[in-house]
């Protein structure tokens, strides 16, 4: 049989759709709508089309984009001093620091500046925190999208021997943790793991975030096993692919995400969602797709 496809544009935009009516509730009852800031600093192309992705999922729900757009050479203190005053203002539900920014600044010092409650991206020290230990708060949107995804399939989890190839804040560490609170049995891979391909063979899922393009080929994966491939890459011949080699795996899969097209859809749509659940709870509304 033909591997199922998670397709991550399709379960986008039904959430989407969810959130926009939730939006359309509390204006109804004459409650301003969610605002999300995006902070990018500096000018590197990838985060530019980022940003501008979030900005149109921004109108597409009903939301307000506040762009801070900043120049390379700003100071750390500069930079912080814009931080607090996004912090303060009433309007911004959700705020982004949009990775990766220059090397000059201290992104971890400027994480802790984040107010934890407008957290979009769940990164701040305190939400990773309340993720570790089971808490409800802001969760880091890639793995989020991923766990929704697996939801949507009604891929089971528990019990599954699990690998997660990559080990950062941003998607491995978060992923792995989130996998285990499902109650798979979950072991983390990374650049100096010793024989990953019989680490990937040995998992019944694998989430593939290492960020080298086309690193897991037919070789490491068991017949019938989920990938879920979170890496994006632009070939120089032109267009895109993942950290896995979709037509190598496809065939063994028994469920495999593309690229484009299946997890990167739902990195944005969960920021979405987290922002859109703390403007909820700034104003006693019910709490959008409950259960994700």
């Amino acid at each position: 049989m033909a591997a199922q496809r998670l397709d991550g544009r399709l379960l986008a935009a039904q959430l989407e759709s969810t959130l926009a009516a939730s939006i359309a509730a509390g204006l109804s009852k004459g409650i301003r709508p969610p605002g999300l800031a995006v902070l990018r600093v500096g000018n590197d192309p990838a985060s530019g089309v980022y940003v501008a992705n979030k900005e149109k999922a921004c109108a597409r729900i009903g939301a307000i984009s506040f762009g801070c757009h900043l120049p390379a050479d700003i100071s750390q203190t500069e930079l912080e001093a814009e931080l607090q005053r996004l912090n303060k203002n009433p309007a911004v539900d959700g705020i982004l620091v949009q990775l990766p920014v220059p090397a000059s600044i201290n992104d971890r010092a400027l994480l802790q500046v984040l107010d934890p409650a407008k957290d979009a991206d769940g990164l701040h020290p305190l939400n990773l925190g309340r993720l570790l230990r089971g808490e409800p708060g802001p969760r880091s949107c890639t793995p989020a999208g991923v766990m929704a995804l697996l939801k949507e399939a009604q891929i089971p989890l528990e019990g599954v021997r699990a690998l997660v190839v990559g080990r950062s804040i941003l998607v491995g560490q978060p992923m792995a943790l989130m996998l285990q609170q499902a109650n798979a049995t979950v072991t983390v891979a990374h650049s100096r793991s010793l024989d990953l391909e019989g680490l990937c063979r040995n998992a019944e899922l694998v989430v593939v975030a290492a960020g080298r393009p086309e690193l897991i080929g037919a070789a490491h994966i068991s017949p019938g096993a989920v990938v879920v491939d979170v890496g994006i890459h632009r070939r120089r011949q032109g267009g895109l692919v993942g950290d896995v080699k979709f037509e190598e795996v496809e065939p063994l899969a028994k469920a495999i995400t593309p690229v484009p097209g299946g997890v990167g859809p739902m990195t944005v749509t969960m920021l979405l969602l987290n922002t859109v659940r703390m403007w909820a709870q700034q104003h006693d509304l019910s709490e959008p797709c409950a259960g994700l």
